[in-house]
């Protein structure tokens, strides 16, 4: 980390954790944040899902909610960018604050609820001129929705085009009852409903599926058995969770989805077991308390294509990406392998 790094993510801790989001974003925006690009290397680079990467270290969805900064991302060196969640109309979300740092446990806890400008105004920037580089959609549905099912068919319907993915978002724990969509019936029915919408859409959008960390051994066999035989081009483990296992700080007990360092290991178990469960059907990635390239490469190993970060960034700025990417390459060079994909999921086995 650098000097005026370290200056700025003091400052920006002694504000408002939203308020600091926002303002990161201006900063972005404005070309404000500088950062090394890090190394590009042939053992980084990957194919999923017919998606070329640069570098298999993405940004997780939730950051850039609206699309506002994915150009200004792509030059920092992300090997890809996944912003939203989008739902079809705008929306506020939940009552502020809702957003909180665990400074302790170097974690943070969320209940966002889905708040963003509506898929219109989020498309409308995707499809604008953009700096090179893949680029994800998360996609959601509105809070007071009668069809959640149509609500994800409409805002891939508007996206289709602008991406190179979209994300099923189905595992956010602040949209009351969304967690219910994991079920296999409704994963199923959902699944079934995307994949036709996508299909008939000019062009084929990858379409991933995004989980959460708080499931039994049962629910997780339901779940690959769906991404396996419904169509699911890629599947996120994992979104935040509502467990609250061994936390320091005195915002434990707040509402909402827990990220950071916590959720590394439980959200690591989840990769390995999807991982054995599906057997290379589908490729993973993996999210969750990701703040080292040593994390990166755990991930790897117990499955993961490809991993994202958002959390950690909060607590060591944007110079972590390099550090991760460049010693992800190092990690690899140590052990013999010649691309990251001969890595993926040797150590699945562990969490059988």
């Amino acid at each position: 980390m650098t000097p005026s790094e370290r200056l700025a993510l003091g400052v920006f801790h002694r504000l408002d954790p939203e308020t600091a989001h926002d303002l990161s974003l201006k900063a972005l925006r404005f070309g404000l944040v500088r950062a090394t690009r890090p190394a590009k290397s042939p053992r980084l680079h990957t194919n999923i899902a017919g998606i070329e990467l640069p570098n298999p270290v993405g940004l997780a969805a939730g950051y850039d909610k609206n699309a506002q900064a994915v150009s200004a991302l792509l030059r920092l060196g992300f090997g890809f960018v996944e912003a939203g969640a989008a739902t079809p109309r705008p929306q506020p979300g939940n009552p502020k604050p809702r957003l909180f740092r665990l400074d302790q446990d170097r974690a943070a806890i969320n209940r966002f609820g889905f708040n963003n400008d509506g898929i219109e105004a989020i498309a409308s920037r995707l499809r604008a001129p953009r700096a090179p580089g893949a680029v994800g959609l998360n996609l959601g549905a509105n809070k007071d929705s009668e069809d959640r099912v149509a609500d994800y068919v409409t805002v891939l319907k508007r996206a289709a085009g602008a991406v190179d993915f979209v994300t099923l978002n189905v595992s956010s724990p602040n949209t009351e009852k969304l967690r219910d969509l994991q079920g296999k019936a409704a994963l199923s029915d959902l699944v079934a409903q995307v994949i036709a919408a996508r299909d008939g859409l000019p062009g084929r959008v990858p379409v991933f599926l995004k989980v959460a960390p708080d499931l039994s051994d049962a629910e997780v066999s339901d779940i690959a058995a769906v991404a396996a035989s419904g169509g699911i081009d890629a599947l996120i483990a994992t979104n935040t969770t509502l467990d609250r296992s061994g936390l320091q700080s005195d915002k434990a007990g707040e509402k909402g989805g827990l990220s950071g360092k916590p959720l590394f290991q439980p959200s690591t178990r989840i990769l390995g077991l999807f991982a054995q469960a599906l057997d290379n059907k589908v490729p993973l990635f993996g999210v969750g308390g990701i703040s080292s390239a040593t994390d990166a490469y755990a991930k790897i190993k117990a499955g993961a294509s490809a991993v994202q970060i958002y959390t950690a960034l909060v607590y060591s700025g944007f110079s972590l990406l390099p550090e991760i990417v460049n010693g992800l390459d190092q990690l690899l060079e140590r052990d013999g392998f010649q691309n990251i994909s001969e890595a993926v999921g040797i150590e699945s086995k562990d969490y059988a």
